[in-house]
């Protein structure tokens, strides 16, 4: 006879897991059930929103820059255009708001840095720019100082200004290549990320006025974002589908490379907690990737959206913004499931439990296909299944490689370390 190990203590109950296990499950099916993440879509752009900014003050307030060179201010609570200015003739290729939230600066395909007043004009006063700076070439991209009245802008070659004055307090460059962004760190506030079109990042000091060192990828890089809590890590979009989170301490290999994207990643920014970030693509699809992790948790698409171009997180870590190439911003939850409005304490109590016992039981197999299970679009499905194809086929092929070479003579390289060419400093 097998030994029944009896529980004689009344409050430990005998099916405990079992019983947690059907309340998991059941919470991840509901889950799925409510997950509507889509908001709402804010449209009044006559031309694809190219970029976006957020106010540094106020979570309400939104901007955004189209390829008409027009600009729009937005209340994202009553979700209408609060104020349209007419900024540059051609696109608005970048534009960031002052960290004290009472002016913004934009940059355009007419050579011009312009900076307006947030708020809009009194009765019978003309819509014009504060300062107006003519440079000698088209600026791509423009990022302000987070303590300071210093901002930089890049094109040609990555400058620094003072907001006072109309020529710049020092030029960076290495290389002869166009710069498509530059981002100011939100911790190290003296540092500076640049991504160039000859498949460089380089960081540079804005206190050695010199660059520090640059790492260069096997394909070009559209974009950057600082980690707004950890000071040394930034993550890149490439034009190879992955995201790469580097450490600048060590360029040498990647810590993580994101891949899910079936096309050019065009742009990404970290939610305030720092732990996951979101990734717009050339694929019409938005995703959000946790910090550590390897493949996306969360992918948002509607049938309308076309390439997405520009996106954010709201600085309350609750909604994500995405700018497409079809006039129209949609605002999504950043959590797709997540009930917005005013929690009773028995429904916060029940959403942590339930929280945690999905946590408890997440590599179940049953669990886990529930909760990682999503629909996509045909073209982004045939994709992925087609790039899967195509990754084992060269994964077999290098293995019969090395089976049938002198032994050593192939060496095996790290998926990390295969996307980077070499790093300079």
């Amino acid at each position: 006879l097998t030994a029944v190990p009896r529980n004689y203590d009344p409050v430990l109950h005998p099916f405990e897991v079992p019983r947690e296990y059907t309340r998991a499950l059941n919470a991840t099916k509901l889950e799925r059930v409510f997950a509507k993440p889509f908001l709402s879509s804010l449209d009044g752009h006559r031309d694809g929103v190219n970029c976006m900014a957020k106010h540094p003050k106020s979570l309400s307030t939104v901007l955004s820059g189209a390829c008409d060179g027009e600009v729009k201010i937005w209340n994202l609570t009553k979700r209408q255009c609060i104020r349209t200015v007419q900024a540059h003739e051609g696109f608005v290729r970048g534009m960031c708001a002052r960290f004290c939230g009472t002016s913004f600066f934009t940059v355009g395909d007419d050579k011009t840095v312009k900076q307006w007043k947030m708020e809009s004009p009194e009765y019978g006063e003309e819509e014009e720019p504060i300062h107006t700076i003519l440079g000698k070439t088209v600026y791509t991209g423009i990022d302000h100082h987070w303590k300071e009245a210093v901002f930089a802008t890049c094109g040609h070659q990555v400058d620094i200004w003072d907001e006072q004055r109309t020529s710049p307090m020092c030029s960076l460059t290495w290389g002869f290549d166009s710069i498509s962004s530059v981002k100011f760190n939100p911790i190290e506030t003296y540092l500076l990320g640049s991504c160039a079109s000859d498949r460089n990042i380089v960081l540079y000091d804005m206190r050695k006025s010199t660059p520090l060192k640059k790492v260069i990828l096997n394909m070009r890089t559209n974009t950057l974002c600082w980690n707004p809590m950890e000071a040394f890590v930034f993550t890149a979009a490439n034009e190879d589908y992955n995201l790469y989170t580097f450490d600048m301490r060590f360029l040498e290999s990647p810590m993580m490379v994101h891949m899910d994207h079936v096309s050019a990643v065009l742009d990404v920014d970290y939610s305030p907690t720092g732990k996951e970030f979101v990734s717009a693509s050339f694929d019409k699809s938005v995703r959000i990737f946790p910090v550590d992790k390897g493949h996306s948790r969360e992918v948002y698409h509607t049938k309308r959206m076309q390439h997405v171009i520009t996106v954010k997180w709201t600085s309350d870590n609750k909604y994500i913004l995405c700018g497409s190439d079809e006039m129209n911003i949609r605002l999504w939850k950043a959590n797709a499931s997540e009930k917005l409005g005013v929690l009773a304490p028995r429904e916060k109590a029940a959403m942590n439990y339930n929280q945690k016992l999905k946590e408890k039981f997440q590599y179940h197999p049953q669990i886990r296909r529930i909760a990682q299970h999503r629909h996509l679009p045909k073209s982004i499905f045939c994709q992925i299944k087609e790039q899967r194809i195509m990754r084992e086929a060269r994964r077999r092929k290098e293995l019969n490689r090395r089976k049938h070479s002198k032994p050593g003579s192939m060496p095996f390289v790290s998926e990390r370390k295969k996307h980077v060419v070499a790093v300079v400093k």
